[in-house]
């Protein structure tokens, strides 16, 4: 199951990938698939879907002499594994943002008819023309942004397998999952034999993103993934999944997040309680956040 989350969100990446070199850099088809059969020999995204994006790419529809994949209506449909995969994480309180945000990407695409309607209707921001840059260059950085963007899903993948395990009390090897995915599966990848030696090397890794060799890889990188996701937004070119792995590893890595405000307003309204910095974990309270003279209720507050 969790193998089909991360194979949406793959896929996803490389839809949307496809989407900036096709609105941001112009490419055709013919370019593309041979930018991707580029990329299908490093060890960053050497893979299965890299590859058949390739072959897809250069597939001439025999009824038009088009591009087939300009024929295709973009609507995607789902069989629910990545849905299933998101309602596991939710359960177990494991972040995996990337997998639930590609399962709502496909929804939304279902919505061609709304999609159409609002395209004509709701106002978008002014399109940042690429100018004349390098091609090699761009490619270059998305290249890294997707290479960022496909770590963060298999953190998020191997994170729900072994919280699953320790939950459930499975004796489950994560570097054995990694070495039978790379034996042959749909998200087969050469970043898999990294990720195996880095569960090898570290039994009890908490998360992938952790590992030194994956690190210095994020440290190599984003710049180039941050630049790309900015062009996109102030573009128009959709990105939920490529933009969801920001988030994801921003959060990640923030020592101090803003949720101290969600605890203060959910005890202020509820009294749902607290946790301090300066007390035990676990350890609760809560505060008088007014008196009978300053005290607002949903009921009687005048908006």
């Amino acid at each position: 199951m969790i193998h089909n989350g991360i194979e949406y969100a793959d896929m996803q990446l490389i839809a949307e990938a496809y989407a900036y070199m096709r609105d941001g850099l112009k490419m055709t088809p013919d370019e593309m698939s041979r930018a991707f059969e580029r990329w299908n020999t490093t060890p960053e995204l050497g893979s299965y879907l890299i590859g058949i994006t390739a072959n897809i790419l250069k597939k001439k529809d025999a009824d038009t002499g088009n591009y087939l994949v300009d024929m295709i209506l973009d609507t995607a449909g789902q069989k629910g594994t990545g849905k299933w995969t998101s309602e596991a994480a939710f359960d177990l309180s494991v972040s995996t943002p990337t997998i639930a945000e590609s399962v709502f990407a496909r929804i939304v695409s279902a919505l061609k008819e709304e999609r159409m309607e609002a395209y004509e209707l709701l106002p978008g921001c002014e399109v940042k023309e690429l100018g004349r840059v390098s091609r090699t260059q761009e490619l270059e950085k998305l290249k890294h942004a997707l290479t960022a963007a496909k770590l963060c899903v298999f953190a998020q993948g191997f994170s729900l397998i072994t919280t699953a395990a320790k939950a459930f009390k499975w004796k489950i090897d994560p570097a054995e999952v990694a070495d039978i995915w790379q034996g042959g599966c749909i998200i087969r990848a050469a970043m898999l034999t990294d990720i195996a030696k880095a569960y090898r090397k570290d039994p009890k890794l908490e998360n992938l993103l952790l590992s030194p060799v994956f690190r210095n890889m994020l440290a190599t990188v984003n710049s180039d993934w941050r630049n790309i996701a900015s062009y996109c937004i102030r573009s128009n070119i959709a990105i939920p999944a490529l933009s969801s792995t920001i988030a994801y590893y921003d959060s990640f890595r923030t020592a101090k997040l803003p949720a101290n405000m969600i605890q203060a307003l959910r005890d202020y309204f509820g009294s749902h309680m607290f946790e301090r910095i300066d007390a035990p974990r676990g350890k609760m309270f809560h505060a008088e956040w007014f008196d009978s003279a300053t005290k607002i209720t949903s009921t009687d507050y005048n908006v």
